[in-house]
């Protein structure tokens, strides 16, 4: 009964599962018919790679190649799932639980643990032994084929579950490019639009998950939805949705978590170091940073950046000795990286360890109170971002860098200054809501010092009218997508 469904269900594919038990591709199967051909004179036949996936695809070859497919496979056809079997079936010793009254004497090893004393449930235990043993020895021949079939149709049924797939050929390589696009785009196109197409790409991936794919495929496509998700959440802190960035880099770091991607999870977190700093929880921005540095490889940019966002919350937080260790820790770890830096979706990873250590301090010497130093940093700070390449500059980064230089200029007394490198932040490019978020920060410093300022209200309203200009409508969680 049980050979009988199985054959019933997976007869077309025994031609696909000798293949595979060969270690033969479909090409390198196609060669081997046509040099058994060669080889034992047969005529010359026009078998194709076109013609074997047709018939592994349940197509019924004709009788001169399933003769060829059975000298091939040194088989039959009903082995082939060409034919079948209606020869009567007899009643399977080893399945039916009985050997007949056979007996089959116990070797001496056994003998040799028993004795007259033992009790009901060992003297149980021999004899279901022996008569399993015994059942074993009288199987006929033909009954271990019936059983060796079995196992064989079994076994195509556990290879096609493994193959199940619904993914296309080239769906892995398309989302590899599409998300190195993103990552391209992301500092060159406006947020709301990048947002919405890279939401698009998640919600695709979403479905993929949903769909049959092999074991491989599901650890690479948990990698995409993580490295979408990641840049979802730096896309929503951009659009000023806290809310939604955190969701997103929670979902990354399990996506990571769960293709057995360690660096893609420190990713997460660095994400989420700096969606909680601008949310002014310094605590969990540290707890997140402590946590991306567990999966960051130690020799890499990453662990600089995630050291150096620790140091930024512990200056957030108030912590100048927290803070002094901690940079510390991202300037030891940049010294041990190796001279070739790794890269991510083809860009140079590098810079975001050195924007690190050259802006973060400016800001944390703002956040400490330490104006002098602050603004040594953020001068040396805006020089090197004015310095860079024209295609690897970073606008918001520049203005963020000028908006410390402001609240430097005024915690140092020169309000005039910090008004006008204000108005030149908000000139940048690309004011996402981390460069609002700081000119806030501005705007308040500079009215509760120099209130009777006409020029800090006006900064005041030009940020006003640029913040409600910007006001996204965005999902609130990853589920939502």
């Amino acid at each position: 009964m049980i050979a009988c469904e199985i054959e019933a269900h997976c007869g077309h594919r025994r031609l696909k599962c000798r293949r595979l038990a060969n270690g033969w591709t479909v090409a390198q199967a196609v060669a081997a018919a046509h040099q058994l051909v060669r080889d034992a004179g047969l005529p010359k036949v026009g078998l194709s790679d076109r013609s074997w996936k047709d018939w592994e695809a349940g197509v019924l070859p004709s009788p001169d190649y399933q003769d060829l497919l059975c000298r091939l496979f040194a088989t039959d056809p009903v082995a082939l799932g060409f034919a079948h079997d209606y020869s009567p079936q007899q009643p399977d010793p080893l399945w039916s639980g009985s050997a007949s009254g056979a007996t089959l004497p116990i070797g001496p090893e056994l003998a040799s643990r028993t004795s007259p004393d033992d009790g009901a449930e060992v003297a149980d235990t021999k004899r279901r032994v022996a008569v399993k043993l015994a059942g074993l020895t009288m199987a006929a021949p033909a009954a271990a084929a019936r059983i060796l079939e079995q196992a064989a149709a079994e076994a195509m049924e556990f290879t096609r579950q493994a193959e199940a797939t619904s993914l296309g050929s080239g769906t892995l390589d398309h989302l590899d490019l599409a998300v190195a696009e993103f990552n391209h785009a992301y500092s060159l196109k406006p947020p709301q639009a990048v947002f919405d197409a890279v939401l698009d790409y998640r919600r695709k991936v979403d479905r993929f998950l949903k769909a049959d794919h092999t074991h491989r495929q599901e650890r690479e496509l948990r990698a995409f939805a993580g490295w979408l998700s990641e840049l979802l959440a730096w896309l929503a802190h951009d659009l000023g949705n806290a809310r939604t960035g955190l969701a997103f880099a929670t979902d990354a770091f399990v996506q990571g978590r769960q293709a057995g991607h360690g660096q893609l999870c420190a990713w997460a977190m660095d994400a989420a170091a700096s969606i909680n700093l601008y949310e002014q929880r310094p605590a969990q921005a540290r707890e997140a940073a402590l946590k991306g540095l567990t999966e960051a490889p130690s020799e890499h940019p990453l662990t600089v950046r995630l050291h150096a966002q620790a140091a930024r919350a512990a200056a957030a937080d108030g912590d100048a000795e927290g803070f002094t260790t901690a940079f510390q820790a991202a300037e030891d770890a940049h010294q041990l990286l190796p001279p070739r830096s790794p890269r991510r979706f083809g860009m140079n990873v590098l810079p975001l360890a050195d924007y690190a250590l050259t802006s973060y301090p400016a800001t944390s010497f703002i956040w400490l109170g330490q104006a002098e130093q602050a603004r040594r940093h953020a001068e040396h700070a805006l020089a090197v971002y004015e310095a860079a390449p024209a295609a690897s500059r970073s606008p918001s980064r520049e203005a963020i860098a000028r908006i410390d230089l402001a609240l430097a200029h005024a915690q140092l007394g020169d309000p005039d200054d910090a008004v006008a490198l204000g108005h030149q932040a908000l000139d940048s490019a690309r004011v996402v809501d981390s460069v609002r978020h700081r000119a806030k920060d501005l705007t308040a410093f500079l009215i509760h010092r120099y209130p009777r300022q006409a020029a800090v209200e006006g900064l005041r309203e030009r940020l006003a009218t640029a913040d409600a200009a910007a006001r996204p409508t965005l999902p609130t969680t990853p589920s939502e997508a």
